[in-house]
C-alpha cells in the first residue's frame, strides 16, 4: 500500500518517522528479530539459522530461538548454534512444554528489533521471504503484517483446521474481515511491547495483536512442504488453541449460553402449550418418548452452558492462582559477532 503525503509536506530524509527510514534507532539496537520457537525441531533449524544469517535486512538481524521442552536434541543443537553463529543469537529453554503461543511470547520479550517476525522452525516458510515480509511492514508503516499462501502444503485435516479457526476468529475477534490468521508474521516494536505485557497462562498471540492494533496489512507468500518429521499439530493442541481463543479473548461464547438459554425457555413454553390444548382436545397428552426428548434436550444444552461457564471460571482461577506462562531454565544471551554488534 503506498503512503502519499500532501503536495505542500516535502519529506525529510533525515525523518526516521518516515517509511523507508532507517529502522535502527537508539532503542532498538537492531533492525529485525526473527523469533523462532523450537520444538522437535533439532533436524530444521540449523538450516533455517544459517538461511537467516545469510540475509542483509536494512537495520541487521539477529535471532531469538526458544526451545519449548522439545523432547529432542534441539537443546544441544541450538547451544552449537548460539557457540557458532555469525549473527546475534540468543538461546532461551523452557523447563518444560508450555505451547507455541507462550514461546513466542518468551521469545517476544528478548526481541531487541524495531520489527519481529515470528515463524515456525520447519523450514515450510523459505527464509528468504523474511525479507520480503519485513520490507513491506517497515515501507508500509504498518503494525503487523500477516502472510497467506497461494497453496498450503499442509495435510488435508489441518488445513481444514486452520480454515475452521480462521472462521471462528472472524466471529470472536475484532480483526479485518478475510484476513488469514498465520504464525509467519511481522510486527512493529509498538505491537511486541504491548503483548508482551500480557502474563495470562494461556497467550493467544493473535488475540492480544488484535486488541492493540487495527494498522494490518497482509501479503502472499511462498508455502513449501515440510522438509522433516511430521507436524507438531495434533488435533488436539488445535482444539485447546481454539479454547484460548475463545475463552480468553471474547465473551461470545457467554452471549451464546445466554441465547441457548432464552431459546430453550421459548421452546419449553411452547411445548407447554402444546400439551395443553392436546389435553383439551384429546384428553391424553403424548407419552414417554417425547418427555424423554425434551428432556435429555434441555439437559444437554443446560451441561453445554455450564461447560462453558466452567471453562471460564476455571482459567480465572489458574490465572489467579499464579499459573505461569512460560518458565525460563536457561538464557545464553547473544555475544559480539566478528563485526562487533551484539
Amino acid at each position: 500500500m503506498a503512503l502519499t503525503l500532501p503536495d505542500r509536506a516535502l519529506p525529510d530524509p533525515t525523518d526516521r518517522s518516515l517509511p523507508g527510514a532507517s529502522v535502527t534507532e537508539h532503542r532498538h539496537p537492531v533492525g529485525l528479530s526473527v523469533v523462532v520457537p523450537v520444538y522437535r525441531g533439532a533436524a530444521t533449524v540449523g538450516l533455517l539459522v544459517d538461511a537467516l544469517s545469510a540475509l542483509k535486512p536494512e537495520g541487521g538481524i539477529e535471532i531469538v530461538l526458544v526451545n519449548d521442552g522439545s523432547p529432542d536434541n534441539s537443546g544441544d543443537v541450538c547451544r552449537a548454534l548460539a557457540a557458532s553463529a555469525t549473527v546475534p543469537l540468543t538461546y532461551i529453554e523452557h523447563a518444560r512444554n508450555f505451547g507455541e503461543h507462550n514461546a513466542v511470547m518468551t521469545g517476544l520479550r528478548h526481541a531487541r528489533g524495531a520489527y519481529v517476525i515470528t515463524m515456525d522452525d520447519d523450514l515450510q516458510n523459505p527464509p528468504e521471504e523474511v525479507l520480503k515480509l519485513y520490507d513491506h511492514a517497515r515501507l508500509g508503516n504498518w503494525d503487523v503484517v500477516y502472510t497467506r499462501y497461494a497453496e498450503k502444503k499442509h495435510e488435508g485435516w489441518r488445513n481444514l483446521g486452520s480454515r475452521f479457526a480462521n472462521g471462528v476468529a472472524d466471529m470472536l475477534l475484532d480483526k479485518p474481515k478475510g484476513l488469514y490468521l498465520c504464525s509467519f508474521r511481522c510486527m512493529s516494536a509498538l505491537v511486541v511491547a504491548e503483548i508482551a505485557k500480557y502474563r495470562g497462562p494461556y497467550p493467544y498471540v493473535d488475540g492480544l495483536i488484535m486488541q492493540v492494533t487495527q494498522r494490518i496489512d497482509s501479503i502472499e507468500v511462498l508455502h513449501l512442504a515440510r522438509a522433516e518429521g511430521r507436524s507438531n499439530y495434533t488435533l488436539k493442541r488445535l482444539i485447546m488453541l481454539w479454547m484460548n481463543l475463545a475463552t480468553n479473548f471474547s465473551i461470545l461464547p457467554l452471549r451464546l449460553a445466554i441465547f441457548a438459554g432464552a431459546a430453550m425457555g421459548l421452546f419449553g413454553l411452547i411445548g407447554a402449550f402444546v400439551v395443553v390444548i392436546e389435553a383439551m382436545l384429546s384428553g391424553t397428552p403424548s407419552g414417554w418418548a417425547s418427555s424423554m426428548t425434551t428432556t435429555l434436550l434441555v439437559a444437554g444444552v443446560q451441561f453445554l452452558i455450564l461447560g462453558v461457564l466452567g471453562e471460564y471460571v476455571g482459567r480465572a482461577f489458574l490465572s489467579a492462582n499464579g499459573k505461569p506462562q512460560g518458565v525460563v531454565r536457561q538464557v545464553i544471551p547473544a555475544r559480539p559477532t566478528e563485526d562487533g554488534h551484539s
